[in-house]
C-alpha cells in the first residue's frame, strides 16, 4: 500500500470532521501530518508528528491506526483514476456519428 501525507491543517480539520474520529485531538501534536492509504474503498490512516515523520520517512510506514469507508472521506483522499484515452478510431467513429446527426 503506497501511503500519501498532508500537513495542510484546514484538509486536516476537514478529514476529522467528516470521518467523525472522536479518538484523535489533534491538539497533542505540534504539527500534525495526516498520513493515509487507499485499498478496495478503505482509508487508512494514521496522525503523525512531522519531525518524527521526517526521520523516518514516509516510504517506511507500513500501518495504520484508523479505517474508514471511502464515503466517509473528503473527496482529496481519493486518487482521481486517469481519463481513459480513446484510440483514433473512437474519434472516427464519433465524428461519423456527429456528422450523422447534424444532417
Amino acid at each position: 500500500m503506497q501511503f500519501k501525507q498532508t500537513d495542510n491543517k484546514k484538509s486536516i480539520k476537514e478529514f476529522l470532521d467528516l470521518v467523525e474520529n472522536h479518538k484523535v485531538d489533534i491538539r497533542r501534536y505540534k504539527n500534525p501530518i495526516l498520513v493515509w492509504a487507499v485499498d478496495e474503498g478503505v482509508c487508512y490512516y494514521s496522525f503523525w508528528e512531522e519531525e518524527i515523520l521526517q526521520r523516518f520517512g514516509l516510504d517506511n510506514v507500513d500501518g495504520w491506526d484508523f479505517e474508514e469507508d471511502v464515503l466517509f472521506c473528503p473527496d482529496w483522499v481519493v486518487e482521481e483514476e486517469e481519463e481513459e484515452d480513446f484510440d483514433d478510431e473512437d474519434d472516427d467513429e464519433l465524428c461519423a456519428y456527429c456528422k450523422k446527426i447534424q444532417e
